[in-house]
């Protein structure tokens, strides 16, 4: 796979939305404006679709992914990647345990994510020639979160991704659109480590045409969480002959208690109750004073248990803000992003397609004080402060 020169877009699941008729009036409403004030007239605004189930069957009958297409190359919209994650509503009151169904052991997964491949390179076929796109991504999800059952699930989802190279193996020699689905781990999940992927493609993704077709999405705010380091797992992709296929730019929340005084810790604990809140799974990394690691499945766990009483460092999936580095006693893991950025552009790289999505979805269940701007100036904030970190005009 060659490296593509670096795209970045925003991801789309911060949308609300399940039909065509909503997924374009939101696109209408936020992305095609970023898109008008770019400076450069020809420039395109990149986007990561987020098209669940319900969505990607519409595009699926006649003309629907073609149509589509064309409309999104009028606004100046360059559909380079898919979040193929959420298979269903992803803003419903609560989300929780449901967005890891149905997982890769599960037919309908493999089927939804075939359909999402066949519609991306129908969209990209809309872009003009001289366009950085020439390979698509998609991320899903890390298998699935564990239950009694995973030994089999992994027999399974291997079974179900090998099926699906022989499906992207054939939308290439069909369209010379080359499509790659990329593995996201997520803390808690049955992927949630460098090395649980690792060892998932060691076992059942070994040949090197698995891994044209079956890539890693390296998001910065899950490896962040479980305190993983950016550089060192960046280069065990690349040790390991894996690709990056997707890089989510995201954040968390950072809480080194270790340098808090009692009154700075109480007044961390009464914010972090904002971020509570009932939509989304929110994983505690938590770090001891002996320096062992544990994961708490969900922040209000944390914030209900005596154990963090012996915590020194706390990490919680909560996307926040990327340009943001502290918002009264809290942090963020911002600085991963840049270590992130080094370490993609080192010598040492893994081989990368290029592909930047800044995924902060979690902007309409934020504490107020965080989005005051409004949803479209924030997610412009994001791009150009990311286009800077990366060294490019946005």
């Amino acid at each position: 796979m060659p490296i593509e020169k670096p795209q970045i877009g925003y991801c789309t699941n911060v949308h609300v939305g399940t039909d065509m008729a909503t997924i374009r009036s939101k696109l209408q409403e936020f992305a095609a404006p970023i898109a008008a004030k770019l400076a450069d007239s020809t420039a395109k605004l990149g986007v990561g679709l987020w098209l669940p189930f319900s969505a990607a069957t519409e595009l699926s009958i006649g003309s629907g992914a073609a149509d589509f297409g064309k409309w999104l190359a009028d606004r100046r919209l360059e559909p380079f990647t898919m979040n193929g994650f959420p298979f269903d509503n992803f803003h419903l009151p609560v989300v929780k345990h449901r967005v890891y169904l149905p997982t890769w052991g599960d037919s309908r997964r493999l089927d939804y994510t075939r359909l999402l491949a066949r519609i991306l390179a129908v969209l990209q076929s809309f872009q003009p020639e001289d366009s950085a796109t020439s390979v698509g991504s998609i991320s899903t999800l890390p298998i699935g979160w564990p239950s009694d059952d995973d030994d089999q699930e992994f027999e399974r989802a291997g079974a179900n991704l090998r099926v699906l190279v022989s499906e992207l193996e054939q939308i290439e020699r069909d369209t010379g659109r080359q499509i790659t689905v990329a593995i996201e781990p997520e803390p808690g999940c049955l992927l949630d480590r460098c090395e649980d992927v690792l060892d998932f493609f060691a076992a059942h993704l070994p040949n090197a045409n698995h891994r044209r077709y079956i890539s890693v999405c390296h998001d910065v705010c899950h490896s962040a969480v479980m305190f993983e380091e950016q550089a060192e797992t960046l280069q065990r992709y690349r040790a390991a002959g894996i690709t990056v296929g997707k890089v989510q730019v995201s954040s968390a929340i950072d809480v080194p208690l270790f340098e808090m005084q009692s009154t700075e810790r109480a007044v961390a604990t009464e914010q972090l109750r904002q971020f509570a809140e009932d939509r989304y799974l929110h994983q505690t990394g938590c770090l001891g004073h002996d320096g062992t690691f544990r994961l708490v499945e969900d922040l209000p766990e944390w914030l209900t248990s005596d154990e963090g009483a012996d915590d020194k460092h706390l990490r919680i999936h909560f996307h926040v803000p990327i340009f943001l580095e502290r918002f009264g006693q809290l942090r963020t893991t911002r600085r991963e992003i840049a270590e992130c950025i080094a370490a993609m552009q080192s010598t040492n790289a893994p081989t990368f397609t290029g592909h930047w999505e800044v995924e902060t979805y979690a902007w309409t269940v934020m504490p107020q004080e965080l989005r005051t701007a409004g949803l479209g100036t924030d997610i412009a904030h994001e791009l150009k402060w990311f286009g800077e970190q990366l060294g490019l005009g946005q």
